[in-house]
C-alpha cells in the first residue's frame, strides 16, 4: 500500500512538474503592460543646463516581455495587459534590427520636435537633409542582399533630394525591371549598388492608385537638425515614435521660459510631423496607466475623427483618444484626457484652458 501511495505521489509530482513547465512555456509573442511616465526634463538640455522648473512633462511608455503561457493567460483576466504576435511588433525582423529601427524612430521624433518647436519659439534652426533611411526591405526587393535595414541612401542614379517625395517620384514612372545605382552611407561608410525596380502593390493614393516602381523597401527621412541654443537630448532605452509631441513641448517651453507648465503634471503620447501635427500610436490604454501611477494630471491625446472604416481597424475598435477617455473615465479618475490634432492644440491648452471641439460617432 505504501509503495502505491509512493508511486501515485511520484506521478502526481511529475504532472505538477509538467503543468509548472507547460505555465512558463515561451510562445512567439510579446506580452504588452504599463511602462513608465519619465520626466523630460531628465533627457533634454538646451545650452547644457536641464529644465528645474517646477511643473513637468513626461514620456509615456509601454512596456514589452517575452510572452509565456503564464503570462498569456494573465492578459485573459488584467485588463491592462494584451498580448500582440511577434509579427505584428517587429515585422518579422530580429530583435538586433527590431531595437535599432525603433532608436531612429526615436531619433526623428526628436529632429521633428526640434524643428516645430524652434519654428513656433521664432529661433534659428538650419536642417540638413541626408536622404532616406531604410526601415525594411521586402522578400521580393533586388535590393534585399545589398541594402540593409539602417542604410541612408543618398542618392539614386546619382541624383539627391531634399525629400522623401523626389525619391519616390523619380522611381514611380518607370518600368518594372530597370537598372538603377543607388548611393549609401551604412554605419558612417559610403557604398554603392545596382539593382532593378520592381512593381510595387496599388495605393489608395490619388497620384499613383494603380502602383508605381520603387525599390521594394520602407523608408523614412533622415534629417540632420542644428539649432541655436544647443539642444541635446539622451532618449536612454526609450525607442519608437510616440514621443514626439511630448518632446516638443518640452524643448518649446524650456526653450521659451517654463510658461506653460504652470506646475502640473503632465503627460501624453503622440507623434510629431515637421507641420505641427500629433499622429496616432499603440497602446495608449496603457500609457493612461502610466501616467496615472506618476501623479499626471492632464494627459495629451491625438485626435483623429472617428469613421466607420476607421473604427473598424483601430485598437479595440476606439479612436486613440476615445480609448484613453474611456480608460481614464474608469481607471484614472483624476487624469483629465485632451484630445489634440497639432502641436498648437496643445500649447493653447496649457495656455488658456482651451480643448478642441470634437465628433463621436
Amino acid at each position: 500500500m505504501r509503495k502505491r501511495s509512493q508511486i501515485i505521489a511520484a506521478v502526481a509530482a511529475i504532472f505538477m512538474l509538467l503543468g509548472i513547465g507547460a505555465m512558463f512555456w515561451p510562445l512567439d509573442g510579446y506580452i504588452e503592460s504599463p511602462g513608465e511616465a519619465d520626466d523630460l526634463a531628465k533627457f533634454v538640455k538646451i545650452d547644457g543646463q536641464n529644465d528645474t522648473s517646477k511643473g513637468r512633462y513626461n514620456i509615456t511608455s509601454v512596456y514589452l516581455s517575452k510572452a509565456n503561457v503564464f503570462g498569456y493567460l494573465q492578459t485573459k483576466i488584467n485588463p491592462h495587459l494584451s498580448y500582440s504576435s511577434a509579427q505584428d511588433i517587429t515585422g518579422g525582423e530580429s530583435s538586433a534590427v527590431f531595437a535599432q529601427v525603433q532608436d531612429f524612430y526615436m531619433q526623428s521624433a526628436i529632429a521633428n520636435a526640434e524643428q516645430v518647436a524652434f519654428k513656433k519659439a521664432q529661433r534659428p534652426i538650419t536642417t540638413t537633409y541626408r536622404g532616406i533611411y531604410v526601415l525594411s526591405v521586402s522578400a521580393g526587393s533586388h535590393f534585399k542582399n545589398s541594402i540593409h535595414v539602417g542604410d541612408t541612401i543618398t542618392a539614386i542614379d546619382g541624383h539627391h533630394y531634399e525629400n522623401s517625395d523626389g525619391f519616390i517620384k523619380y522611381l514611380a514612372d518607370k518600368k518594372k525591371g530597370v537598372t538603377v545605382t543607388v548611393d549609401y552611407i551604412r554605419n558612417g561608410q559610403h557604398g554603392q549598388t545596382s539593382g532593378k525596380t520592381i512593381k510595387l502593390p496599388s495605393s489608395q493614393s490619388s497620384e499613383y492608385p494603380h502602383g508605381r516602381s520603387g525599390l521594394g523597401i520602407v523608408l523614412t527621412d533622415n534629417v540632420a537638425v542644428d539649432t541655436v541654443p544647443k539642444v541635446d537630448v539622451d532618449p536612454g532605452q526609450i525607442g519608437g515614435p510616440s514621443g514626439g509631441l511630448m518632446f516638443t513641448l518640452q524643448i518649446y517651453d524650456q526653450l521659451t521660459g517654463n510658461h506653460l507648465s504652470k506646475d502640473r503634471n503632465i503627460s501624453g503620447t503622440g507623434t510629431m510631423n515637421v507641420n505641427g501635427y500629433v499622429g496616432e500610436i499603440g497602446g495608449i490604454d496603457k500609457k493612461v496607466m502610466a501616467a496615472k501611477a506618476a501623479g499626471s494630471t492632464v494627459f495629451f491625446a491625438p485626435y483623429v475623427e472617428p469613421t466607420k472604416t476607421l473604427l473598424k481597424y483601430e485598437e479595440q475598435h476606439k479612436t486613440n483618444y476615445q480609448l484613453a477617455r474611456d480608460t481614464a473615465k474608469k481607471y484614472a479618475p483624476n487624469l483629465k484626457v485632451i484630445p489634440v490634432r497639432t502641436f498648437d492644440d496643445a500649447v493653447n491648452y496649457l495656455a488658456t484652458g482651451q480643448i478642441i471641439q470634437t465628433k463621436e460617432r
